[in-house]
This record gives structure tokens, C-alpha cells and sequence, in this order.
């Protein structure tokens, strides 16, 4: 037995000892987790000697669920701001000003090379593109929050990062799967 073997063999050893019906939950825990999200899932249950498509189901459920959070908390965060911007806004026409007065009244900050960066390429690839390829860059929350903040839909966000997350499970459960079984031989 190689050294791979082995360390696959330890580690379903490992696992063996949770319970079956705890082993998904675990899964769908560890793809929440910005950075890891459902690719480690996947890479965790397979090895762990659980079945490839039940590592992947608890993977992706586990990594839309913290997008999803992520989501509503951002909306709500987001509304939040607009409104009581708004609020200012009237109260400043309220007293006599202008909202454009109040608006040029502002210090303009500038804006960073990777927002300027993030927009060009949202502008570029659109919501799909930028939910499809934002994972080769940073984690599904992080990309879905910033989507959120910057005024798109929740809907289409949900719907994209959706496809986002069972896309790249997918590709990850083929990738370990075809690893572990023709490469390692376990």
C-alpha cells in the first residue's frame, strides 16, 4: 500500500466512526465555510468513503444555504442604506435644498483598483459570468454579497450562484472521484 492508500484508508477509518446519517450534515457544515465551500465537501466525503453523489448533494446544499444567508443579509444591509439615504435626501429638500446640492456636498472618494476591476468585469460577463467564474477567484459568498450590495436581484443572484455551486460540484465530484479511483486505486 503507497502512502496515499494509506492515508485515504486512515482517513475512512476516521470517518467510519460518525455516524452514517451525521457524515452528510459534516459535509454540508464544511461547504459553508468560505474558501473551502463544496469543493472540499466533495474532496472530504469521497474520500471519507461516502458515496459520490450523496458528497455531493450535502456539498452543494451546504454551500447554497451560507449563499443564500449571505444573500438576505446583504439585501437587507443594502436596503437599510438606501433608505436612509433617501430619508436624507428628503430632508434635505425638506429645508430648502436641493438633493443634487446634497449629493455634490459629498467628499468623492475614489475607488479602488479592484472594485474599478470588479465592475469592468461584471460589465463584461454579466451576473452568469461573474457567478460561473468567480469561484476560480474568491468564494460563492463573497462574490454573491458583492452582486447583492452593488443592486442585482436576489432572484437572479439565488439563480446563478444555484448554477454556479451545481457546476463546479459537479466538476469536482468527476475530478475526485476520477482521482481517487484511477490514479490512487482505492
Amino acid at each position: 500500500m503507497n502512502p496515499i492508500q494509506e492515508l485515504v484508508h486512515n482517513f475512512q477509518e476516521l470517518l467510519g466512526q460518525v455516524p452514517e446519517f451525521l457524515q452528510p450534515i459534516i459535509l454540508m457544515l464544511a461547504a459553508t465555510i468560505p474558501f473551502l465551500e463544496n469543493e472540499a465537501g466533495v474532496v472530504i466525503g469521497i474520500v471519507g468513503g461516502l458515496n459520490p453523489v450523496l458528497a455531493a448533494v450535502a456539498a452543494a446544499i451546504g454551500n447554497f444555504a451560507s449563499v443564500l444567508l449571505v444573500v438576505m443579509l446583504t439585501s437587507g444591509a443594502r436596503t437599510a442604506v438606501t433608505n436612509r439615504v433617501d430619508a436624507r435626501e428628503a430632508e434635505a429638500v425638506a429645508a430648502g435644498g436641493s438633493a443634487a446640492t446634497l449629493v455634490a456636498a459629498r467628499p468623492a472618494r475614489p475607488e479602488s483598483k479592484g472594485r474599478i476591476r470588479f465592475k469592468r468585469w461584471l460589465v463584461r460577463f454579466g451576473v452568469p459570468g461573474a457567478s460561473i467564474l468567480g469561484p476560480l477567484a474568491i468564494p460563492t459568498q463573497f462574490t454573491a454579497s458583492i452582486l447583492v450590495a452593488g443592486g442585482t436581484s436576489r432572484r437572479w443572484v439565488l439563480l446563478w450562484q444555484g448554477v454556479a455551486i451545481l457546476l463546479w460540484t459537479t466538476i469536482s465530484t468527476i475530478l475526485v472521484w476520477s482521482a481517487l479511483r484511477f490514479v490512487v486505486g482505492v
